[in-house]
């Protein structure tokens, strides 16, 4: 498998030989689903909390007596049929959301990811931005000769339009492209199916390096 990569000019500079096992994963959907929902359970933070009849204040005292006053009977206050009352089945903060992934599932749910993505021709590999300072109209630039020279529209004006994938994140490429709203920044070591997927194309800054990461995870799980 071969790619083009291109300069921060958007003009193609080489070829890049792409090994199977991480760009030419066949796609599983239950495996995927199983992976990305539960990354997406794991960061699920448990906040919504009811108060049950144990934790509301008051309903020491009997309302009134249990016979003579024509009315139902009541022992607390607390009970979830009187207003301000505890909740009955309620949400409760201490619930746990977690699942446990495999790393080999986790590995290989990012292969295909990244794998999709470049069947779709929605990955582009740069040999070097040559950010040598922040400035965020320089990434602008950038993202604007890629477009144009590539033929991928996504990096336009729209929300998870890139993600920027650095082998070897340096703090100027960081602040150049933070500030654009349309564009997200990770290190090649950081990238998941989650953050793969939700945007609509991926940006590789020096394909060499990243690609050796991406097969050491791949070998590393075998």
């Amino acid at each position: 498998m071969k790619a083009d990569t291109y300069n921060a000019q958007g003009k193609k500079v080489g070829e890049i030989t792409l090994p199977e096992n991480v760009f030419g994963v066949a796609w599983n959907d239950a495996l995927m689903h199983q992976v990305v929902t539960s990354m997406q359970s794991n960061a699920r933070t448990s906040v919504a909390h009811t108060k049950d009849r144990g934790d509301v204040r008051g309903g020491g005292k009997k309302p009134w007596r249990q016979k003579g006053t024509g009315r139902s009977r009541h022992g607390s206050i607390r009970s979830p049929i009187w207003k301000g009352g505890g909740v009955t089945h309620g949400p409760r903060a201490e619930k746990n959301y977690e699942k446990t992934i495999p790393k080999k599932m986790r590995a290989k749910a990012l292969m295909m990811a990244l794998s999709k993505k470049f069947v779709d021709g929605e990955i582009i590999f740069v040999d070097s931005f040559g950010i040598e300072a922040p400035k965020t109209a320089l990434a602008n630039k950038i993202l604007g000769a890629l477009e144009k020279g590539t033929k991928v529209a996504a990096l336009g004006k729209r929300k998870n339009a890139a993600l920027i994938a650095l082998s070897d994140p340096n703090a100027s490429t960081i602040k150049s492209f933070r500030n654009i709203a349309r564009v997200d920044v990770k290190s090649v070591r950081d990238l998941n199916p989650v953050v793969v997927l939700g945007h609509k194309s991926i940006i590789i800054e020096s394909p060499e390096a990243a690609v050796a990461i991406l097969s050491h995870r791949v070998t590393k799980r075998a």
